[in-house]
């Protein structure tokens, strides 16, 4: 499984990039590979208030219908378009062209609770 060491993770297999107040999200390469080939992703609208540990989209795979959590509380502030017309990005590139939204975040200092991509690694593996 890929886990870049530059990201943040949550215990719900989404990644984090922070950038200053902002984060962009996604789902881990471990999360898409979990659910198949997605072939729908209900991208959530812009200036949508999200709360951490929150589900605020959907993502639809071949096999199952998967909630996406919020790893952070703020306003969704710029969404994943291509992911309309081309879900698939999800499965070929997670933590690239198939990022799901970014953050505003409400509260920066949540980035603190969540994963290092050892501890991520761990958690992936039943280490932890």
């Amino acid at each position: 499984m890929n886990v870049p060491e530059d990201l943040k993770y949550s215990s719900d297999h989404e990644w984090v990039r922070a950038e200053g107040s902002r984060v962009r999200i996604g789902l881990t390469d471990y999360a898409q590979d979990a659910l198949g080939d997605v072939v729908f992703v209900d991208v959530p609208a812009g200036g949508t208030a999200v709360e951490a540990n929150c589900s605020f989209s959907e993502v639809e795979s071949t096999k199952s219908v998967s909630d996406i959590y919020a790893p952070v509380s703020g306003e969704i502030v710029a969404v994943n378009d291509q992911l309309d017309d081309t879900p698939e990005l999800i499965n070929s590139d997670p933590y690239g062209e198939g990022w799901i939204c970014e953050i505003e975040m409400s509260t920066p200092s949540e980035t603190e609770a969540l994963l290092d991509a050892a501890g991520y690694r761990a958690l992936i593996e039943g280490g932890a």
